[in-house]
């Protein structure tokens, strides 16, 4: 484990000098059993005295297996920009997050909540490499202590090196100090355009909706269907924003976003048991697209939503999580996506899901997942 212990290597101990257990061999420990399944810090403990065989392969355990107040100790008092700067770290060695698509999205961790020490629930927005499936970076806020996701999305994107990656994100985000970091890290942005830009909004709305306007604009379809359902996606873009410099129209002149170079508008239209219904959603984009690739780009940032955010709920049951005190949460949020980006990275003919069960069943499957460590 030795690209493990590297990584982490630095993360400074939050125990007294006379700990028993080493902390790199409990923070090994950890991980491993969550990749292998297990969800809390009573599982860590329960998994590692069952597996103390497959741990001596690669630890010492000169005091034995940690308790499970060992384990919540640790992640309790662990400095969590120190272990998230090592995740940083872990990540530059499993792999780089490949060209194309970063999005940028938040989640509650539902039962992180204190309520005897009037603590709302843990949020954590998180980096993703849609290309890889692969976590690259996360920052965790608290709403009730004055934080909001806009904050702590700049904050992730500041330590990312954006070069020749596309950010997406939802209206939220469609800021113009987020799209100015985006651009000085090397990145451009596609960011949801709607009514949190009024003015804005208005115009682009107005002019993808008048025909004389979009009849020569390049155009992309895609046309799904399954289960009675069909989905006619349609693309338009367009680089002309000469008229949003323009004068005045009925609505404010509205803000641009430095470094706008074009614009988009996604028309879905789903039918469903003989009923129609019809949506569009705008975009706004730093970075020339053609129409198939604006429409590549707007569904690759929802694999943020099916290729994490749903597996950390289904598979590694995470708004269930009832750890609450001091930096537990955000600690073991990082351990999860630690985990997650360990599993993606072996094997990928099967699903996470069927890793984690056959990686708690035998330690010769887990040697398949964990050797890639070593």
């Amino acid at each position: 484990m030795s690209w493990f212990l590297d990584a982490f290597a630095e993360v400074p101990e939050p125990r007294a000098s006379n700990a028993r257990h080493d902390l790199l061999e409990v923070l090994t420990i950890a991980l491993v059993a969550s990749i292998c399944g297990a969800e809390d810090c009573s599982d860590f403990a329960d998994f590692a005295v069952d597996r103390e065989g497959l741990f001596r392969e690669f630890l010492t355990l000169k005091h034995g297996i940690p308790s499970h107040d060992t384990f919540s100790r640790i992640f309790r008092l662990l400095d969590p920009e120190a272990f998230s700067a090592a995740f940083g770290r872990f990540l530059d060695d499993l792999g780089a997050a490949g060209a194309g698509v970063i999005a940028i999205d938040g989640k509650t961790l539902r039962r992180s909540f204190d309520t005897a020490a009037g603590r709302s629930p843990l949020a954590v927005v998180t980096a993703f490499a849609s290309a890889t499936s692969t976590v690259i970076g996360q920052e965790a806020y608290r709403s009730g202590d004055g934080d909001s996701e806009i904050v702590a999305a700049r904050a992730v994107l500041e330590c990312l090196d954006l070069s020749g990656q596309l950010v997406t994100a939802d209206a939220l985000h469609c800021q113009g100090e987020t799209a100015r970091i985006v651009l000085e890290r090397g990145g451009d942005y596609l960011f949801r355009l709607k009514s949190n830009r009024p003015a804005l909004h208005e115009m682009v709305a107005g002019y993808f909706a008048a025909p004389d306007v979009t009849a020569d604009l390049p155009v992309a379809e895609t046309t799904d269907g399954d289960h009675g359902r069909i989905e006619v996606r349609r693309a338009v873009v367009s680089t002309d924003l000469s008229w949003l410099r323009g004068t005045k129209t009925s609505c404010a002149e509205p803000a641009l976003l430095p470094g706008l170079a074009c614009l988009g508008m996604i028309e879905t239209t789903v039918t469903r048991n003989g009923k129609t219904t019809t949506t569009r959603h705008f975009h706004v984009s730093s970075r020339v697209l053609t129409p198939e690739a604006y429409l590549a780009a707007a569904r690759s940032h929802w694999s943020i939503e099916n290729g994490l955010h749903w597996v950390l709920d289904m598979t590694f049951d995470e708004d269930r999580a009832r750890n609450r005190k001091d930096h537990g949460p955000e600690n073991l949020a990082t351990l999860r996506k630690l985990a997650l980006n360990v599993l993606r990275r072996s094997r990928p003919d099967i699903s996470v899901r069927r890793k984690r069960k056959r990686c708690g069943w035998t330690n010769d499957f887990a040697r398949t997942i964990i050797g890639q460590m070593r």
